[in-house]
């Protein structure tokens, strides 16, 4: 066992300007921590399997779901059941950092229900 953060974590970049980092990278537990700047936001989509929890740790931001949209700041979160369309979002002025914890892991289980820009 290792210690991890987001020096020494497998980093990628997604929808061109936001950051992630694979804290933990499990087929059946993933944790991801991810840097969003002002104004980027991921396309709405779906997870068939996954359940996911984001977690705010700084910022400030909005998760659009089928049915409503829910703003959140830092020290709260929201948990997405499987077949939940939705999409993460940083209207502000200010970057918003968060976890997203997934169970199982959404590798190979995200359709895009939108196209991406």
């Amino acid at each position: 066992m290792k210690t991890i953060d987001t020096a020494t974590a497998e980093h990628f970049i997604w929808g061109s300007v936001c950051d992630g980092w694979h804290l933990l990278k499990q087929s059946d537990l993933s944790i991801v921590q991810e840097r969003v700047p002002p104004g980027a936001g991921e396309v709405k989509h779906v997870h068939n399997r996954a359940q996911q929890f984001f977690f705010i740790l700084s910022g400030s931001a909005v998760l659009e779901l089928e049915d409503r949209t829910v703003h959140c700041v830092a020290g709260q979160g929201i948990s997405i059941p499987p077949g939940i369309v939705h999409r993460f979002a940083n209207p502000g002025d200010q970057e918003v950092v968060f976890l997203v914890v997934s169970s199982p892991s959404t590798i190979g289980d995200r359709m895009n229900v939108e196209p991406a820009a």
